[in-house]
């Protein structure tokens, strides 16, 4: 037995891969045929329409009696053995590799994909996809092609629960067939949380019903600064666009048919302007003309946030009851919040806000922050649904059930994991994809420290001064997508990718230390994987560097100066 990972170009890495020497590959043909036990469906009819599409096979289900039912592949053949791809969830395989863990075994007499669950026969369909090499992944068959799946045996489960992105859909609006497409491009690289963040000062993009202004007026902008916030370049070309509330149950159900929970943010207390140019009674009208403002066309963080009453708490829970409505508990479970970022200058001279600190026995501005987080941690969970927030709403206490997203370095996650609440790793200085990806001077508005394939390959989401209790609390990471500087999908790409193929590697396989870890070998890897992305139509980083149309020339970023090298 040989192991055959890179050869094979599978990312992320399986847990073992074994290749017998003495058994041919399996040809899928017209005559090859897909069954599905029970609990497979979904993944059959995902396998046999993208499959399909891709080789012009039917791959039909068998004909009743033609096969055991899902039992049998990569052995010898004999009395009773059928062709073709055989999907079925397995109770030993749950109890040994877990719901999203998997076998899959090719033969000659065909392919069998056994699944912990749904999930886990769905993970090996994307890994038999895999197998079929680049041509898989397109949309139509090419002439001339053939379709073998070599002969092999892998058994695999991912390291974490929680391996996601976000996408920053409030700062550029992403019209709904991106959010899709980046659904497929996540569970090709078998991540399983979309983080969608839906609300910020420059734009309002999810519709609520009861309150049409937050789309009328807040999902537009009426310009926008042409790179980083210290650019003198401006688009005057008004931004915006919202999903519909079908559109988000559209995007609800086709991440939940390819097992990526989708996790809506709707941010408080800060972060606000738009909600509060669409409702000028949201924001501090003590201190400021809130009728004045606009939804907001520069990027950093806007000193307008929302009032400390109880009028601007209805409201919200008023939005969240149709977030809860769209996001159904079984395939989103928790609910963003945001609870970063809010500058205090407005309530200090607020005398409303005073007198709420006054009512309600608080020591300062900050824990009135506080305050507004935990009441909605107590609203979410009296539902049955976990808020989850940037790790600065540790500040104050939090309710046991709510979790934190670690975002300011590890600090914030060493701190909720030890206090015994869930924490998802997606330290800055690590996973944030807008950062540059190079420090040369052709990268497209080059934002923050140089984060470079390696660098993401290197990152470790378990801080290692954790004990094995507290360790238990990373529910696992995210690499977040900020959008201030992407204004289309192709810079999306661009910026995402091939470094999300790292993070993907880092999440799901069981990985050595970081400073052990096979750079090369995933570097070979990653040579096979850019076919895959380029079948797709993914506009990647190319390893040489940017490619003429990829850069942005005379637009201004912000590299930190100063830096040491690789910072």
């Amino acid at each position: 037995m040989s192991d055959v990972r890179d050869d094979l170009s599978l990312i992320p890495a399986p847990l073992s891969v074994e290749a017998p020497a003495d058994v041919p590959p399996y040809e899928l043909t017209r005559a090859t045929s897909l069954a599905a036990g029970p609990g497979a469906e979904g993944a059959a009819a995902w396998l046999r329409r993208e499959l399909g599409a891709a080789t012009g096979l039917p791959l039909p289900a068998p004909a009743p009696g033609a096969h055991d039912g899902g039992r049998g592949a990569g052995r010898s053949g004999g009395a009773g053995a059928c062709t073709g791809l055989r999907l079925s969830v397995d109770r030993s395989v749950g109890a040994e590799l877990g719901p999203e863990g998997y076998r899959l075994t090719t033969g000659p007499d065909g392919v069998e994909i056994l699944g912990g669950g749904p999930a886990g026969v769905f993970w090996g369909a994307q890994t038999l996809r895999q197998l079929l090499g680049p041509d898989a992944y397109r949309r139509a068959p090419l002439p001339g092609r053939t379709w073998q799946v070599p002969a092999v045996r892998i058994a695999d489960r991912p390291r974490f629960g929680w391996r996601g992105m976000l996408l920053d859909t409030a700062r550029h609006f992403m019209p709904k067939d991106t959010v899709l497409r980046y659904v497929d491009l996540l569970a090709a690289h078998k991540l399983n949380v979309l983080h969608l963040h839906l609300t910020d000062d420059q734009g309002w993009r999810i519709e609520i019903r009861r309150h049409p202004r937050l789309t009328e007026v807040g999902s537009w902008r009426p310009r926008t600064r042409w790179g980083h916030r210290a650019s003198p370049l401006w688009n005057e070309t008004p931004h915006g666009g919202f999903y519909t509330r079908d559109d988000i149950r559209e995007i609800v159900a086709y991440a939940a048919a390819r097992h990526v929970r989708v996790v809506p943010e709707i941010d408080v207390p800060g972060h606000s302007q738009a909600a509060i140019a669409a409702y000028p009674h949201l924001g501090n009208t003590d201190v400021v003309d809130t009728g004045a403002l606009e939804v907001w066309d520069d990027w950093g963080v806007s000193r307008n946030v929302l009032a400390p009453t109880d009028e601007v708490l209805r409201f919200y829970e008023g939005v969240l009851e149709e977030v809860l409505e769209l996001f159904p508990a079984e395939v989103s479970p928790f609910v963003h919040i945001g609870g970063d970022e809010c500058p205090k200058d407005q309530w200090r001279r607020s005398p409303t806000a005073q007198s709420r600190i006054r009512e309600l026995g608080l020591a300062d501005e900050d824990e009135l922050q506080s305050w507004f987080v935990r009441h909605f941690d107590r609203w979410l969970a009296a539902r049955g649904r976990r808020l989850i927030g940037w790790d600065e709403i540790l500040e104050g206490g939090l309710a046991p059930g709510a979790a934190v997203s670690s975002w300011r370095g590890y600090a914030g996650g060493v701190a909720a994991a030890e206090a015994g609440h869930d924490v998802v790793m997606c330290p800055e200085q690590q996973v944030y994809l807008d950062h540059r990806q190079d420090g040369g001077p052709d990268e497209p508005v080059p934002i923050g420290y140089v984060r470079t394939l390696a660098d993401l390959y290197r990152f470790e989401p378990v801080p290692p001064e954790l004990d094995p209790a507290a360790a238990a609390h990373v529910l696992g990471a995210q690499a977040n997508v900020w959008t201030e500087v992407m204004e289309s999908q192709d810079r999306v790409d661009y910026q995402v990718f091939p470094r999300l193929a790292a993070f993907a590697e880092v999440v799901w396989s069981r990985l050595p230390e970081p400073a052990e870890r096979d750079l090369a070998g995933f570097e070979a890897r990653l040579t096979g994987h850019y076919g895959r992305l380029d079948a797709l139509g993914v506009g990647y980083r190319p390893p040489s560097g940017p490619l003429p149309w990829q850069r942005r020339p005379g637009v201004r970023g912000r590299p930190i100066e100063g830096s040491p090298p690789g910072a």
